[in-house]
């Protein structure tokens, strides 16, 4: 065989490779999507307002301390913690762990708060960088704030632990604010389970563009930023497709970082936080479902839709490429430290499904789809056949990227009527139709750098500018 006979044999091949490849990626989606579309057409149906007064006074109601780790954040803060304070739970204590900041985050606190230095005595269960002072408010005894050298996001949260009076802890970052029923809604699933339920998470939404204060969105509204509004778009698609889909059979390997609780007997049991990886959310998760199946237990992991976090989301291009790089990079090190999980029916549908659906399609993805687009652009030049060949492609590519995240959009909007407005709502449907064609590309790249930062070894957060929530901080 001739030299071009054998290139256009490879590359008609490799097109088949890409062809079946998403084929497998789109029949995966549709199926989470019609699962998520029959868990959220039951809930629909569900009084939420009367079931949260009745929970209330739910005798099982579990104590909860929730933990805020805090690096430089100054600019939302406050708001983040005046909305704690007005979480509607009978009982629970804040402790925010200022994780050696830099800007003036712990002066804010303790002066907003009128904090006094306190002597604790913790239990060190957890090994972390060495706590230097702990303050509590005198307006509100239920608020500490714990200063400590830094160490990290995950070592934060372990000082959080160690200082925890309570059996379960609600992790939320320090620039993120929950609705007042969020802690009530996202422990429900352990109240009602009899204790099966383990970890639980909620909807993480981006607030950019709404009016808040005092900790409390006032006014719903679309930013202008359409590098903000395509975020909103992922966060549907992540949440209510995704982890809804994958909660319906204890295969969820991740929840929100940013919104989650805990049991502090099971994350004890596994060590705590790892700090030896950027991803230490997802790593979490993915340690306690191996310590499920390891210890024989038939305990649960789950996903509950309701209660909502709102979070700032990055809305320049610098800012999102580090936090997708990170987020791929967290990806790929969890897995790796996990991958004798991977395929091992010892570990039921979390070794045998869940994470080979993230290796394949979630890790390995935007390096696969990049090379989908490389694949189209060459067939301009390999001939006719190559060219339908290509466009059939590009169609997937489009049913895949954009399609779906304008069923996630519809879905939202049926199931939660969060965009009344019918005008947000055909800008989100139109914007979601062009993601292939730039956003998506781009994002692709990210994650592929992220990959590549985790092959290297290389552990870096990065830094993210935040513009703060509220309107009320100073």
């Amino acid at each position: 065989m001739n030299a071009p006979l054998i290139t256009s044999s490879f590359f008609g091949f490799i097109g088949y490779i890409l062809l079946v490849y998403m084929l497998a990626v789109i029949f995966s989606y549709t199926s989470m999507l019609i699962i998520a579309f029959i868990q959220l057409g039951k809930e629909r149906k569900l009084q939420k307002n009367l079931s949260d007064e009745g929970a209330v006074d739910f005798i099982y109601t579990q104590p909860v301390t929730i933990i805020v780790p805090a690096y430089n954040e100054q600019e939302g803060v406050l708001g983040n913690i005046y909305s704690l304070l007005a979480l509607q739970y009978p009982q629970f204590e804040i402790l925010v762990i200022n994780d050696g900041s830099v800007d003036n985050t712990e002066d804010i606190i303790i002066e907003h708060f009128n904090m006094k230095p306190i002597r604790k005595v913790v239990n060190q269960q957890l090994e972390t960088q060495p706590i230097e002072a702990i303050y509590q408010s005198d307006m509100h005894p239920n608020l500490l704030l714990i200063t400590k050298v830094n160490g990290g996001k995950a070592d934060a949260l372990n000082v959080g632990i160690n200082v925890s009076k309570y059996p379960y802890f609600c992790s939320i970052d320090g620039d993120s604010i929950l609705d007042s029923t969020s802690l009530l809604r996202v422990m429900k699933p352990i109240m009602e389970s009899n204790k099966e339920v383990i970890a639980t998470g909620g909807t993480v939404r981006i607030a950019n563009g709404y009016e808040i204060q005092m900790g409390q969105v006032v006014r719903e509204g679309l930013p202008g930023s359409a590098i903000v509004i395509m975020q909103i778009i992922e966060y549907m698609r992540a949440f209510l497709m995704g982890r809804m889909a994958l909660s319906k059979y204890n295969m969820v390997l991740i929840i929100s970082g940013a919104f989650s609780v805990f049991s502090k007997k099971w994350v004890m049991q596994v060590g705590g936080y790892t700090k030896n990886t950027v991803g230490e959310d997802m790593e979490l998760v993915v340690k306690l479902h191996e310590e499920i199946s390891d210890c024989k237990e038939d305990k649960e992991i789950v996903f509950t839709p309701d209660p909502v976090c709102w979070t700032e989301a990055p809305d320049n291009f610098k800012d999102l490429r580090t936090q997708r790089r990170r987020w791929h990079q967290g990806l790929a090190e969890s897995l790796w430290l996990h991958k004798k999980m991977a395929f091992n029916p010892k570990y039921g549908s979390v070794g045998l499904l869940s994470i080979p659906y993230f290796l394949f399609i979630e890790l390995l993805g935007p390096v696969i789809e990049l090379a989908g687009y490389a694949y189209m652009v060459l067939s301009l030049f390999m001939g006719e056949a190559y060219i339908v060949f290509a466009g059939i492609l590009g169609l997937l590519f489009i049913l895949y990227g954009s399609l779906f995240s304008m069923a996630s959009i519809l879905l939202e909007a049926w199931s939660r009527n969060t965009y009344p407005a019918v005008k947000d709502l055909v800008r989100l449907v139109m914007l979601s139709l062009t993601e292939v064609f730039w956003y998506r590309p781009l994002t692709l790249i990210w994650r592929t750098e992220g990959i590549i930062s985790a092959l290297r070894g290389k552990r870096e957060w990065g830094s993210i500018q935040r513009r703060g929530l509220s309107e009320d901080r100073e």
